[in-house]
């Protein structure tokens, strides 16, 4: 969903994984668009502690994510 306060950012929840180590969890998470988006990647950043995933201010490493910006494709969407 997008933050009322910025469209530039949106936030996700991610559950319902069939895992038995995140088996019944709820992990929520961050998006932020740059300025020139869809130019460029959006930072992915995970919030809640599990674990398995550091939450850095730095985001996901992701082909999808800012953290590889060769691998952007423009015409991917946010959703």
């Amino acid at each position: 969903m997008p933050d009322p306060e910025d469209a530039y950012v949106w936030y996700y929840i991610v559950f319902d994984i069939d895992h038995p180590d995140f088996k019944g969890g709820y992990y929520l998470g961050k998006i932020i668009c740059p300025n020139d988006y869809p130019a460029k990647a959006p930072k992915i950043t995970l919030i809640t502690e599990n674990g398995r995933f550091h939450n850095w201010t730095e985001g996901i490493c992701l082909s999808i994510s800012d953290y590889h910006p060769e691998s952007w494709n423009p015409v991917w969407k946010v959703n």
